[in-house]
């Protein structure tokens, strides 16, 4: 019985596609995280559990991370290093979200 070994092309292809598919993979996780993270600002503000100023540096955070993730991918590869910077900077976000809508502040209500 003879086995057949793939050619090197094809091998090249499936591992080309296979990290494609990672990285497409990986941006979508970033890219729901961040919707995520933006939903729990919104919700801070309808609840009055941020303070407009509290609101507001948030949403510059979250602005940040936007113009990061839109640099790591404008050559069109997000390399390791650029990839964990990001998730850093969402893993600090999501610390000041949870600590600014949990801090007993409250907006005040409007009268």
């Amino acid at each position: 019985m003879k086995l057949r070994i793939p050619s090197l092309p094809l091998i090249a292809l499936t591992l080309t596609l296979g990290t494609a598919s990672l990285a497409q993979a990986q941006d979508q996780r970033a890219d729901n995280r961040q919707d995520r993270q933006e939903h729990r600002i919104e919700h801070g503000i309808a609840t009055g559990e941020l303070t407009r100023p509290e609101a507001a540096r948030l949403t510059r955070q979250q602005n940040h991370i936007e113009r990061l993730e839109h640099r790591a991918e404008g050559d069109g590869h997000v390399t390791r290093r650029e990839s964990v910077r990001l998730e850093s900077a969402q893993d600090r976000a999501s610390a000041h979200i949870r600590h600014a809508k949990h801090d007993r502040q409250a907006r005040p209500r409007a009268r």
